[in-house]
């Protein structure tokens, strides 16, 4: 008989640690407190992002999920794209970050550094004037996160008999037992996946952990005519200065002290600009980041307005009338770890404060971190 495992919360987190116990051989029971996941996992651009990983666990288990991703996406059949990923340099101080870590990576990673000339012939809507160069990265993906995060309980029932429990709120975990608003359940492994509303099972734990948590603003454009593509998913200059890969570069000092200087606004909101298409030829465009314990649940219009003013230095499409906008919460340490994975009692663990790389990084994770429980 196998073993029983449960998994709390339906978040692409919890999808993935689901998968991961069940290659282990457990019998395993995703509950979700809403009637389907609502939170960051569905909020976000959709990206699986291994360029922005720094070498050693992180990277490695982003190769690892993209490679996952592919394999669901094929098999399900969900849209997904394998364009990879560009940065591209108006500024000279661009220019040389993007220089210094094509040549800090490019005997690992799958990367090419490309003049204007490049950049316009993979990236049609790059912006032409003052365009320096670009930095090419084959190993992104890119997913639909509303259509795998909806898609996948369905995929994980029918390939490894994963079951799912929906609309019910679980009220307390202990060892052995997670017990709901309807009921008691019993297993010999519990995981607790469950965001930034882990809070709520484990207070203390959260308070002692220094997580902090983060909203960001984004927004969709409308489908680009006659099937237009964008090639790649694009970034500006700014996410030079937000991913952890790009530490590497002793001219990322230069670069943050002009941004502060020139673009102080976009520091305080925690802006870099980003953009993905989806397999209905939508844009997903933003971000920004507001780092506390509790946030206002409105939409700041000047956020998403620094992010289009942004976006119009480097990428210009044919339809760029927005569809929706949004804005969502995901948990972070704030003392900078990747990552928090605790056992706070016999048998039950926290999984959580992936800190925004949950679609890049959890289904890799998930196989090294659950591998020796």
């Amino acid at each position: 008989m196998k073993p029983v495992a449960i998994v709390v919360g339906a978040g692409i987190v919890g999808l993935a640690a689901a998968r991961a116990l069940s290659l282990k051989g457990y019998a395993v029971t995703i509950i979700e407190r809403n009637h389907k996941a609502i939170g960051a996992s569905i909020r976000n651009f959709g990206m699986v992002w291994p360029v922005g990983q720094p070498e050693g666990l992180l990277y490695e288990s982003a190769v690892r999920s993209a490679s996952i991703w592919k394999q669901i996406c094929s098999e399900a059949g969900f849209y997904y794209d394998t364009s990879g990923s560009i940065h591209i340099a108006y500024e000279v101080d661009e220019e040389n970050v993007l220089e210094e870590v094509f040549e800090y990576y490019k005997n690992d990673r799958p990367l090419e550094l490309l003049n204007a000339e490049g950049v316009k012939r993979i990236s049609p809507a790059a912006v032409d004037q003052g365009l320096r160069s670009g930095f090419l990265s084959r190993d992104e993906v890119i997913v639909d996160p509303r259509e795998v995060i909806f898609g996948l309980p369905a995929y994980l029932k029918e390939k490894y008999g994963v079951d799912l429990v929906w609309n019910e709120a679980v009220v307390s975990v202990e060892p052995g037992v997670v017990v709901t608003a309807e009921k008691k359940y019993s297993a010999d492994l519990i995981l607790v996946c469950s965001g930034v509303e882990f809070e709520t099972l484990f207070p203390d734990v959260f308070k002692q952990q220094n997580i902090t948590k983060c909203k960001l603003q984004m927004m969709r454009f409308v489908a680009q005519p006659e099937g237009w593509r964008m090639g790649p998913a694009m970034c500006g200059g700014l996410s030079l200065t937000h991913y952890q890969s790009f530490k590497v570069a002793s001219g990322l000092t230069e670069l943050k002290e002009r941004v502060l200087r020139t673009m102080p606004e976009y520091v305080n909101w925690g802006i870099h600009v980003m953009v993905s298409q989806n397999g209905m030829n939508e844009l997903t465009v933003g971000d920004s980041h507001e780092y506390g314990g509790t946030h206002d649940p409105f939409d700041n219009a000047n956020i998403n307005q620094l992010i289009l003013d942004y976006l119009k230095r480097f990428a210009r499409f044919a339809n760029e009338e927005i569809k929706e906008t949004w804005n969502g919460v995901y948990a972070k340490h704030a003392g900078g770890e990747p990552y928090l994975f605790m056992s706070p009692g016999n048998g039950v663990y926290i999984l959580n404060g992936l800190g925004g790389a949950g679609m890049t990084l959890s289904f890799g994770l998930s196989e090294t971190l659950l591998k020796d429980l």
